[in-house]
């Protein structure tokens, strides 16, 4: 009788625990989230637990706290509009890339928040469960593993995200650079999905998010970021 091998999980880019990457994640919900006064008071906490991760991973996170901590708030808030907000290629919602506003995106939406269903949390209505910052604090907070796979899944779209960040000259292109270090290199095909990505851009078709809505337990919201 054959003995089932167990598929091993791929290994990250950088060699680290699954404590460090648990704080990279952690750490990266926190800076790619708009950045609030309460953040802001948390810089020297942050800054402590980036000192103890791996020299690989800990320059790009440290220079970015750098960052926050030498820009005054409001150039800081104005930033992250205008970087995130305005430009369709640094949305910091993952199924945006593949779908843009379109029917086919609900369905991709569905499947995050099954994954937090499933893990017990039950999102509020204030951001879409596709969020990289959600997605990064849930894989960092709740369920590691689950966190993980969809993160594992969307590399070729947090690559991507990476690259129009450092074409722009934008620092919060270390702290997705980070983030990549804990996941596993892009295969071949993660490497043309980015460049298929890259070359057509998000769908521009406005027609709603009508899958997505039809889940009587999935918040909705009128207005939001992308």
């Amino acid at each position: 009788m054959a003995l089932l091998k167990l598929r091993r999980r791929p290994e990250p880019t950088v060699a680290m625990s699954e404590r460090d990457r648990r704080v990279v994640w952690r750490t990266a919900a926190l800076l790619l989230d708009y950045p609030t006064t309460a953040t802001l008071t948390m810089l020297d906490q942050v800054s402590a637990a980036v000192a103890e991760l791996p020299d690989p991973v800990r320059t790009h996170p440290s220079e970015f706290l750098d960052h926050l901590r030498t820009t005054p708030q409001l150039d800081l808030a104005a930033h992250y509009v205008e970087t995130f907000d305005m430009r369709r290629r640094a949305s910091l919602h993952l199924t945006f890339y593949a779908y843009g506003d379109t029917r086919k995106r609900g369905m991709a939406l569905l499947r995050f928040k099954h994954a937090y269903r499933h893990a017990g949390v039950e999102l509020d209505d204030t951001e879409l469960p596709d969020h990289l910052p959600v997605l990064l604090e849930f894989a960092a907070t709740v369920d590691p593993v689950g966190g993980e796979r969809l993160l594992g899944e969307h590399v070729p779209v947090i690559e991507l995200l990476r690259l129009s960040l450092s074409d722009a000259g934008s620092p919060y292109a270390g702290v997705l650079a980070a983030v990549l270090a804990t996941l596993a290199p892009p295969t071949t095909a993660d490497r043309r999905k980015i460049a298929e990505l890259a070359a057509q851009g998000p769908p521009e078709e406005e027609v709603g998010l009508d899958p997505f809505a039809m889940d009587p337990t999935m918040p909705g919201r009128a207005e939001g970021r992308r």
